[in-house]
């Protein structure tokens, strides 16, 4: 059963959008070969793919140790308060801090999860009582030093 969003794509936009995910370097050239239309049909496909917002970007892959920022940390927050106003006010202070790099709104146990590079311990702990306690709204917060990365940012299987 295919659901509303791939079945707005036809097989040829779905060819693309595999293409471009397992490499976002292809040329247009290249990649109208690989999924098998001209290439102005290609051109012109994934000029609408990114217009309709099935494809929001393209960007290099960066070893995060290679520019310095060595650690990660994941943070499991729990706000005072669970209302659409305090929920804006820590996502609106969240989108100002460059160190958090993923938050994610869940359900359960905590109401967010922040995913965080720094330096090294000592660059997040300055961050932590800088920054991260400061944040609007926050009423607790448990911190996950992680040790290894296992599995991240895999291709999306469609």
């Amino acid at each position: 059963m295919k659901d509303s969003f791939t079945s707005a794509l036809d097989r040829i936009d779905l060819k693309i959008l595999r293409a471009l995910h397992a490499d976002g370097r292809l040329t247009n050239a290249d990649l109208a070969t690989r999924v098998g239309v001209s290439a102005a049909t290609c051109h012109r496909r994934t000029q609408r793919l990114f217009e309709k917002g099935h494809i929001t970007g393209v960007r290099a892959e960066v070893a995060p140790t290679s520019v310095g920022l060595g650690a990660l940390v994941m943070i499991g927050v729990v706000l005072d308060r669970s209302s659409p106003d305090s929920r804006n006010n820590f996502e609106e202070a969240v989108l100002k801090v460059k160190e958090i790099i993923d938050c994610i709104l869940v359900a359960g146990e905590f109401d967010y999860f922040l995913k965080i590079r720094a330096r090294d311990i000592a660059d997040f702990n300055k961050l932590q009582s800088q920054t991260l306690i400061a944040l609007p709204g926050v009423q607790n917060t448990r911190t996950f030093f992680v040790m290894r990365e296992v599995k991240e940012n895999v291709r999306l299987t469609f």
